[in-house]
């Protein structure tokens, strides 16, 4: 019997067989020394979706939402590949005597593999490789150290939450909203994530389409070379600015104090996912979902650690391979050498313990990056590799210099800084002046309290500036910090967990923005276009737009991970919103058409003006039928549809209006009755949503189906 590892796509099986011995090449597997190594490429099973829990939910309307599956399942995606390759996993697990799952250490990582094992009926025992890098030691180590597959159970349920979670709200959501607003057969898309950071974008448009610039004055004076500014309000009057200046040529500049304090420049932390796209986007305008792209291409080459994460930290049992990775940077020997001749100091604003969950912050391997190819991976590692090296180094001793003036009784100001040891900057000191800002030093001259001398003053004109546009750096650090602008790295950390969306979800959240066509980019700014904001003002619901609180909901799914909160709560709770989402949208604004409303009808369904039953000569009066589901009571007219007035416990129901067609009182009478209806025109129910003729029946479980 064999033990089947199963891995998250061919390159990462190649090199797990490899490792183990497993040389011999089948069709989808690797196999030897006791292992076959097979492998996934990305999603292999998905939710379900709505047609495949009732066959009436394949179609869109508003009389059928919300829906809720009693349970939800998942199927194989219908794709020729997967299918070929899952028969070879199911074949392999079925015939095994133990699975290791080898999934991306991850939570979709592990939500893929599991649901893989629950579609191909697992039943022996799963043991867990867990690594942080794909290096031969790496994978050797960590089959030496296999974990238990339970133990990530919590990761699982989160994973399955999460997904469940986004079914309910972006399937029930979107429909509602496209079939209650759109106009032109156009999909409204509602997301859990997205829609609240699309919220944000649109905000900070209408900020920035709501601006008015005004004019301001300034009163500035140039003395020993050095420009001072008026220490008072904006002046918002020019002719108060020209009497101003008028008073300043009066009188002599004096100095009424100067002091120097000498500080210290703080070194960066390590990148997490959101840090270095964040970056990459402001040094290289790359997209957060390109700098993804590259960073996962460098950790497959082995070259970096795991990149999908959320920490600045590394753990403190790295403390003692860190002398080993610098001595293999040999391309940045002239950087390194100084740190290795002296031990590696373990700062806790590296090394914490309790900061690092599953994996630790994004940091080189030991091997060094040869055959580069491509210049954007070799940007986006450059940052990785400087920036790991930055840590280590001493801190940027400065020297800040704050004068102050006065003309007559205007007070004025001005500030100089120095860089006095330039510490970690010197790792910079090539290709950063001018990000960090080295070559704007000002080194202020000496001055004495009381000094006095000639200046040459002169107004400053100026206008206020609008909010700026985000660019893919701003708004992934607003989705990390649900909207709340932090420069601080400490308290970032700390409103993490509130974040919305996860580090590896961000970049696709902003990507389905654009393929929306909600938001658009003009240079590095992004901006939302008429149809984002159309979409936004829409919504009235808080919770589906507000980042604070999809930030709590995001949270319950961290606590999820970590076993501090029940799953089916949280799935409860969304339910409960979906549904409250759901009566709230379809009472408002009514637009739909009822029978009694006849008048309103279009021309081209004037057929389905109230007719009479053919059977008999009296009018058709529904509410004496009896319910056909139940048989226990009268039939009654809703606003949208007639039904069983047991709403809980029967809830049968025939809607006025069915694949966009108004029923007719004899068609809603003949499916009480017969239990079908004669040929209908004008049903939209086409494979591509074009109107066809067809029969409209109850199912056995009394729900509407086309015949």
């Amino acid at each position: 019997m064999m033990k089947v590892c199963i891995a998250e796509k061919p390159s990462v099986a190649r090199d797990i067989a490899e490792v183990l011995g497993a040389r011999q090449r089948k069709d989808g597997y690797y196999e030897g020394n006791g292992y076959q190594v097979t492998w996934t490429f990305g999603h292999f099973c998905t939710l379900k979706e709505p047609h495949d829990y009732h066959e009436q939910w394949r179609y869109w309307r508003l009389e059928d939402l919300p829906m809720i599956p009693s349970g939800f399942g998942i199927k194989l995606i219908d794709n020729t590949g997967v299918k070929k390759q899952f028969a070879v996993i199911e074949h392999l697990v079925q015939h095994c005597e133990e699975v290791i799952n080898c999934g991306d250490a991850g939570q979709e990582g592990e939500l893929i593999q599991r649901w893989v094992l629950l579609k191909a009926r697992c039943t022996v025992p799963v043991k867990r490789l867990w690594i942080s890098s794909l290096t031969e030691q790496a994978i050797r180590q960590g089959f030496q150290q296999l974990k238990e597959g339970d133990q990530y159970n919590n990761l699982y349920a989160a994973g399955s939450a999460r997904a469940i979670g986004d079914w309910l709200l972006g399937m029930n959501a979107t429909r509602l909203f496209t079939k209650k607003f759109a106009r032109d057969k156009t999909v409204l898309s509602i997301g859990r994530v997205q829609t609240p950071t699309l919220a944000m974008i649109v905000q900070r448009q209408k900020e920035i389409n709501a601006f008015v610039a005004e004019e301001y004055w300034e009163l500035k004076t140039l003395y020993k070379a050095v420009e001072f500014t008026a220490a008072i309000d904006r002046i918002r009057n020019e002719e108060k600015a020209a009497r101003g200046l008028a008073y300043l040529q009066q009188h002599l500049f004096e100095i009424t104090s100067a002091e120097i304090k000498e500080g210290k420049e703080g070194n960066p932390r390590l990148f997490d996912l959101t840090a270095l796209q964040v970056e990459a986007n402001k040094k290289y305008g790359y997209a957060a979902e390109d700098t993804l792209k590259h960073i996962q291409n460098l950790y497959e080459k082995k070259l970096v650690t795991y990149p999908r994460v959320d920490t600045t930290y590394l753990s403190e049992d790295l403390h003692p391979k860190i002398p080993g990775i610098l001595q293999n940077m040999i391309h940045y020997a002239p950087l390194t050498a100084p740190l290795l001749m002296a031990p590696i100091p373990k700062l806790k604003t590296v090394f914490d313990d309790k900061k690092v969950t599953d994996h630790h912050a994004i940091i080189p391997t030991e091997i060094p990056p040869t055959g580069l190819s491509l210049p954007e991976e070799k940007r986006v590692y450059d940052l990785v590799a400087r920036r790991f090296i930055a840590v280590f180094y001493p801190e940027c001793k400065v020297s800040n210099t704050t004068v102050m003036g006065k003309v007559g009784t205007v007070p004025f100001k001005a500030t100089g800084r120095q860089i006095l040891e330039p510490g970690w900057r010197e790792v910079y000191a090539q290709d950063k002046q001018k990000e960090e800002g080295t070559e704007e030093e000002k080194v202020m001259p000496a001055f004495t309290v009381g000094e006095t001398g000639p200046h040459e003053p002169r107004i400053h004109k100026g206008k206020t500036t609008a909010p700026k546009a985000y660019t893919e750096a701003t708004l992934l650090r607003a989705m990390e910090t649900a909207g709340k602008q932090v420069e601080e790295e400490e308290m970032r950390e700390l409103l993490k967990d509130n974040g919305i969306g996860r580090p590896s979800t961000r970049a696709n959240i902003i990507e389905t923005l654009f393929r929306r066509k909600y938001i658009e980019k003009r240079k590095k700014n992004l901006y939302a276009t008429q149809t984002g904001m159309d979409l936004i003002d829409t919504i009235q619901n808080e919770l589906l737009k507000s980042p604070e609180l999809t930030g709590v909901w995001e949270r319950k799914l961290r606590l999820i991970e970590k076993g501090e909160y029940d799953p089916a709560l949280f799935k409860q709770e969304l339910i409960g919103m979906v549904t409250e989402l759901t009566q709230e949208v379809k009472a408002s604004q009514e637009r739909l058409i009822t029978v009694t409303e006849a008048k309103t009808v279009p021309a081209e369904a004037a057929e389905d003006k109230p007719k009479k039953v053919k059977a008999t000569k009296a009018p058709v009066v529904l509410t004496e039928m009896d319910c056909p589901k139940c048989k226990l009571h009268k039939i009654v007219k809703g606003r949208t549809a007639y039904g069983c007035p047991d709403f809980t416990g029967c809830a049968f129901k025939v809607p006025f209006e069915v694949f966009g067609k108004k029923l007719s009182e004899k068609h809603i009478a003949d499916l009480l009755t017969n239990g079908k209806t004669a040929k209908i025109k004008g049903l939209l129910a086409g494979p591509q949503g074009e109107a066809i003729e067809g029969k409209l029946a109850l199912d056995g479980q009394f729900f509407l189906k086309l015949v």
